[in-house]
């Protein structure tokens, strides 16, 4: 995947080929996000999903804030939209958040800041959720006579309905270790730790099988909604399937062997192990 510049994210490798960081890039606007973001966030994904060389996604923002939810100035002009044009960015937005939160990728959301309203949809569409400290949540759009309409499905399935009732209808915020308590988020840490445990979870990541990983998701995402009679036949498949598989093959060959797989080794490493 070639690196594109973007207006208001970066995205970049920086030192490893499998792993890509997305940053919201509007610093000055505590990361706010507007159309022409959600559009850029679009195309990074579809590319990352294109890529087979991205085995890993790490979503955060710079400065102080990871994303401060909807733009004020394109609030400013979608209280002119008509219906069809608020339907029209409405399900652009939709799009994306379910676009990060099916990709058969695993994704980590490197909360450093402030996640509010469609900030919080963000990291909760992300695989792992890990926040500094002084990080801040809130789920306040009631307070402007709106409602966390896109982002509740993710949200909802986070923290549960009960916990959904209380933020959703109050639009208090929600401090780093209550967000954790209440499985918005997975993990607090100091801040200047938390690019150290996101670098940790990226290895873990990296050790595991990138079609496995594909495949839990798809279990998570479709095992919930099924019946006990047809998960059956749904997951034995699934397993036989992964059996004999050339990642399956190769996991079970490298357990009983006491090797690491072909997939945790660097290009070069891999190199000399087909010579």
């Amino acid at each position: 995947m070639t690196e594109k510049k973007y207006r208001t994210i970066v995205v970049t490798k920086k030192d490893r080929e499998e792993v890509l960081w997305i940053t919201f890039n509007r610093p000055k606007v505590h990361n706010a996000f507007n159309s022409e973001a959600i559009l850029e966030l679009t195309d990074a994904f579809d590319r990352v999903i294109a890529d087979d060389s991205i085995r890993v996604v790490v979503l955060t923002g710079e400065g102080k804030s990871f994303c401060a939810g909807a733009d004020i100035n394109w609030l400013r002009e979608i209280i002119r939209y008509s219906f069809d044009q608020n339907l029209e960015e409405s399900l652009q937005l939709a799009e994306v958040l379910y676009k990060i939160y099916t990709m058969p990728k695993p994704t980590i959301a490197m909360v450093n800041g402030a996640a509010i309203g469609g900030g919080t949809g963000f990291l909760s569409v992300c695989d792992i959720a890990v926040a500094a400290e002084e990080a801040k949540f809130g789920l306040s759009e009631v307070k402007i006579g709106l409602v966390p309409a896109a982002i509740s499905p993710y949200v909802v399935r986070k923290i549960g309905e009960s916990k959904a009732r209380e933020y959703f209808l109050t639009g208090q915020r929600i401090s780093a270790q209550k967000a954790m308590e209440i499985g918005l988020i997975n993990e607090v840490v100091p801040k200047n730790k938390l690019e150290d445990r996101v670098e940790e979870l990226i290895e873990q990541f990296l050790a595991s099988g990138p079609e496995a990983i594909a495949r839990c998701k798809e279990l998570i995402l479709n095992v919930p909604h099924m019946s006990l009679e047809d998960v059956k036949e749904y997951t034995a498949r699934m397993i036989a399937n992964l059996r004999i598989s050339e990642e399956g093959q190769e996991g079970m060959s490298a357990f009983l062997e006491k090797r690491k797989p072909l997939w945790t080794l660097s290009k070069e490493n891999k190199k000399d192990s087909d010579t």
